[in-house]
């Protein structure tokens, strides 16, 4: 059943509404409903809970529970009086089965790689004990040719106030807040822009450089160590990361740690598409 019926009110009667008697807290065998002789029990919806989409797990517990129990009994219901032994009833159960345990294997190895400990020591391989890197805080001015822009030069060398001159005169989205580009790591920019900016000296400014964008001149107010970010900032980064590379590893082996036997016969490819061979 789609799980865009998944809160669909039911209408099929399944069953009657009984009084429980008092018992014991709750167990996984508790059966809370029964369908055409078949239990649903706290266990059932736990499971079924447990591999829906994030979407579904922002619900309220109440609402989830009885959204949960309703598609339970209802997919009981129109489950009742299929024959499993039909070959293409058959086949896709042991597909369903294989895909279960294996997204269960899958999420094992995922969470045995993001363990406190894992996680700090690939914070600080990566980040913690990382070499410093520096931070550029830059403004511009860009025009469309260079004898505008080494007029500008000229005038800002004249005592000309930079952010000023970038609000007349930049072409550039930047030019109303007087060039200013903000704090800028290594990569933001184009090559031809990069390479100047580093070059000067804080409180310098460029001759004209050129990039595909046209004319600029740069003027670099300060530099400073980029900021590491802490651990908290960036767990969920890393937690990704270290899933990613256990799993890679892990599919890497499988082949040669399981016991497999490939038949070697002839297939046509296009059989992928011959289901009446279920039928």
């Amino acid at each position: 059943m789609k799980l865009s019926r998944l809160f669909a009110a039911s209408s099929i009667a399944v069953m009657m509404a009984t009084v429980a008697p008092a018992q014991d807290a709750p167990t996984a065998d508790t059966v809370l409903a029964t369908v055409n002789g078949q239990d649903i029990t706290v266990g059932h919806v736990i499971a079924l809970t447990k591999r829906l989409p994030e979407q579904y797990q922002q619900l309220d517990d109440e609402n989830l529970y009885k959204g949960v129990l309703d598609q339970l009994i209802q997919q009981t219901a129109l489950s009742t009086g299929v024959d499993v032994t039909k070959k293409a009833i058959a086949v896709a159960i042991e597909n369903e089965t294989r895909a279960l345990l294996a997204s269960e294997t899958l999420t094992q190895i995922e969470n045995d790689a993001v363990t406190d400990e894992l996680v700090q020591a690939e914070y600080d391989a990566t980040i913690g004990e990382a070499p410093a890197t520096t931070e550029y805080k830059a403004s511009h001015i860009l025009v469309e040719t260079e004898e505008e822009a080494k007029e500008l030069v000229q005038l800002l060398k004249d005592g000309a106030d930079f952010a000023e001159t970038a609000k007349e005169k930049s072409t550039g989205p930047s030019g109303p807040n007087g060039g200013d580009l903000g704090w800028m790591a290594k990569g933001r920019t184009v090559p031809e822009f990069e390479n100047a900016m580093i070059a000067l000296e804080a409180g310098e400014i460029s001759d004209p450089v050129q990039s595909q964008f046209g004319w600029h001149i740069i003027n670099l107010v300060e530099t400073r160590e980029a900021p590491k970010p802490t651990l908290d900032e960036v767990r969920a980064e890393i937690e990704d990361q270290l899933k990613t590379k256990a799993v890679a590893a892990y599919m890497e082996n499988i082949e040669s740690e399981a016991d497999i036997k490939r038949v070697e016969i002839e297939i046509d490819p296009s059989i992928i598409r011959s289901t009446d061979l279920l039928d």
